[in-house]
């Protein structure tokens, strides 16, 4: 009896060491990412690595287990959303709405190191395990989600006519991200998932005006001229660093700045990592290069939607175009700098201040929006506001090609200038 005892004693403690051990190396991932070593884990847990192995043989297989956890996270999370609809009345559907904002952005605080993990493709080499998890969507909360939506429209609380599979993937994407990056740092964070939720169902608009209108907006007109002046053809006079800052825009937005190697770069150039050093100096260097000019698009693009002589409305819808056509004509740019706002990667000359002071912009519109009654967003605080609609204007990928920009559009002034909810 007392040797079955000391045998449960120690499992128990080995379960309690391995839970720790999963616990401090999601808190590592989470700040420095894949480069984060086993010793640092090992030393941040005050055990010796060779300790260490004795629970997990790699570090894939602590990312492996942590990618599992989130995983099984939101499937409970969609059962439990699943089983609680099936209960709650018609006149509590808005009201479920909003805590299921809730319960996704807090699966995503409490798992947040496996959901940047997620983001991106498996280092080479990587175990087919590994590949496997990081491959996993989430579906299950995304059908909970359009469960929930299907019986919000079916009691009148949302319109006919909205797409509810692209709403629900929209609205479990912008609740995940608030625990993201710089967004978990702002003050009042906690109030994003219930801002958010009611922007993505309610509309910034206190009127609803149709297509036609925002169409020949001032601030459209534009939008579209700049979207029509891009080009997207190099102007580098040396071919080969023009090639090398095309492969890293590819290889940066795929596997993430901390991922890619300069060997990764080289290989996928055809040169030798030497003559990459020579030619780019550092990767710090190479990822300032990459993105000077798409920092410098996104910001003559805005500029004369910002001084269109239209409202701020207008001007928000206006920016949305532009918004999806530089996610459309520059994805591989965009997807690095959203990743430095999930993760604030090494900080570039401009990437922090450029993001500033596009944020700075729309708490501006949204003032001047309020104050003249044509826009309604809550909140404690301009700038919380502000943060609460900035990654509402930016649709990603996925919408923006399913099937073309203008139908994301669409989508979002359904959504976030419209609302999706029966006024």
């Amino acid at each position: 009896m007392r040797s079955e005892d000391s045998g449960s004693g120690a499992s128990s403690r080995a379960r309690a060491r391995r839970a720790e051990i999963l616990d401090t190396a999601a808190e590592l991932f989470a700040s420095s990412g894949l480069k984060t070593s086993l010793k640092e884990v090992a030393d941040a847990c005050g055990i010796l690595p060779g300790s260490l192995y004795h629970h997990f043989d790699s570090k894939e297989a602590i990312i492996v287990e942590l990618i599992g956890r989130y995983r099984a996270d939101l499937d409970r999370l969609a059962d439990t959303t699943l089983a609680q609809l099936a209960e709650t009345p018609d006149d509590r559907i808005p009201e479920r709405t909003v805590e299921l904002a809730r319960e996704i952005a807090g699966c995503a605080l409490n798992n947040r190191a496996a959901l940047l993990l997620t983001f991106y493709e498996p280092p080479s080499g990587a175990s087919d395990e590994l590949v496997r998890v990081a491959r996993d969507t989430r579906t299950a909360i995304e059908a909970a989600t359009v469960a929930t939506f299907r019986a919000g429209q079916a009691t009148g609380y949302l319109r006919d006519g909205i797409d509810l599979a692209t709403l629900a993937e929209r609205f479990c994407e912008v609740m995940l991200h608030i625990s993201l990056g710089v967004l978990r740092d702002v003050p009042g964070a906690d109030q994003l998932p219930d801002m958010r939720c009611r922007i993505l169902l309610g509309g910034i608009a206190t009127d609803q005006p149709t297509d036609a209108q925002l169409d020949r907006s001032g601030a459209m007109v534009a939008a579209k001229a700049v979207v029509e002046s891009w080009t997207k053809q190099e102007s580098d006079a040396d071919e080969r660093f023009a090639l090398l800052r095309a492969v890293a825009r590819k290889e940066f937005g795929r596997k993430g700045y901390e991922a890619t190697t300069i060997r990764d770069i080289a290989s996928a150039a055809g040169l030798s990592t030497g003559s990459v050093y020579r030619l780019i100096g550092s990767k710090d260097e190479l990822l300032d290069g990459v993105m000077q000019s798409f920092v410098t698009t996104v910001r003559t693009a805005w500029s004369p939607v910002l001084k269109s002589n239209a409202s701020p409305l207008e001007k928000l819808d206006a920016l949305m175009w532009v918004n999806i056509n530089v996610v459309d004509r520059f994805s591989d740019e965009f997807n690095i700098r959203l990743a430095w706002l999930r993760e604030s990667p090494p900080r570039t000359s401009n990437l922090g201040a450029s993001f500033a002071a596009r944020l700075r912009d729309v708490q501006s519109l949204l003032g001047a929006g309020q104050r003249a009654g044509e826009l309604h967003v809550e909140g404690r605080t301009a700038g919380l506001r502000a943060w609460s609609l900035f990654e509402l204007l930016w649709v990603p990928e996925g919408i923006v090609h399913a099937p073309d920009p203008r139908a994301a559009l669409g989508f979002s002034r359904d959504t976030v200038i419209r609302g999706a909810i029966r006024r």
